[in-house]
């Protein structure tokens, strides 16, 4: 059977925790918001979700535009996770999506910046109405690559995005890249990158019957 798979995309194809970790840092400091209760909660979600949560109405515009700025102004220095390249490679054009939390403009200079192709699909924050741990980014990407859910994989590196794709009906693989394992026990496997993924599935599914 000819499998989907739907990659997430920092954490899980490109290297961007500490950028990550740095723009918010700075902006909370900025804004007198707790960083690690931000960095706790901001893996795998969009960030005007994250905003939401954590800063005042009227500073929401500021801080999204602050975040904004340093992310792409460290975009450059992505680079890929350990396997993302072979993995991506053996995949045919049709085969794969990526369904991040980030906007489209980031993750394509993060992509490239990485040495990773650009998805034909590439599903952003700016396209769904409800981001991760719902399941409306992943029910997406399988229908515009024509594949049912349940014959998709779905790669994710945490437990929002691990959420949605078990939501979403998907064979479920974490990465442990930002996660601990056991902030990933929903997925159905877990791998410590991308370099085991297409031996860790075929036994798997093989397992499976499948």
């Amino acid at each position: 059977m000819t499998r989907a798979f739907l990659f997430d995309i920092d954490g899980t194809l490109v290297d961007s925790a500490a950028a990550i970790e740095r723009a918010w840092r700075e902006v909370t400091g900025e804004f007198g918001v707790s960083a690690e209760a931000v960095l706790r909660a901001c893996h795998g979600r969009r960030d005007v979700e994250v905003v939401e949560e954590f800063f005042e109405p009227g500073v929401r515009n500021q801080v999204l535009g602050r975040i904004a700025a340093l992310d792409m102004g460290s975009a450059a220095v992505a680079s890929a996770v350990p396997g993302a390249v072979d993995v991506l490679g053996a995949l045919a054009d049709g085969q794969w999506a990526a369904v991040t939390s980030g906007p489209r403009e980031l993750m394509t200079a993060r992509l490239r910046a990485a040495g990773l192709p650009v998805p034909e699909v590439l599903v952003t924050a700016e396209d769904v109405q409800n981001g991760k741990p719902d399941p409306e980014g992943f029910l997406l990407a399988a229908r515009t690559l024509g594949y049912r859910p349940s014959d998709c994989v779905v790669v994710e590196d945490s437990p929002a995005g691990v959420a949605a794709g078990r939501a979403a009906g998907a064979t479920v693989v974490g990465i442990t890249t930002t996660h601990l394992a056991a902030d990933l026990v929903d997925a159905d496997l877990v791998v410590g990158d991308l370099t085991r993924l297409p031996e860790v599935l075929a036994d798997f599914f093989a397992g499976r019957g499948r």
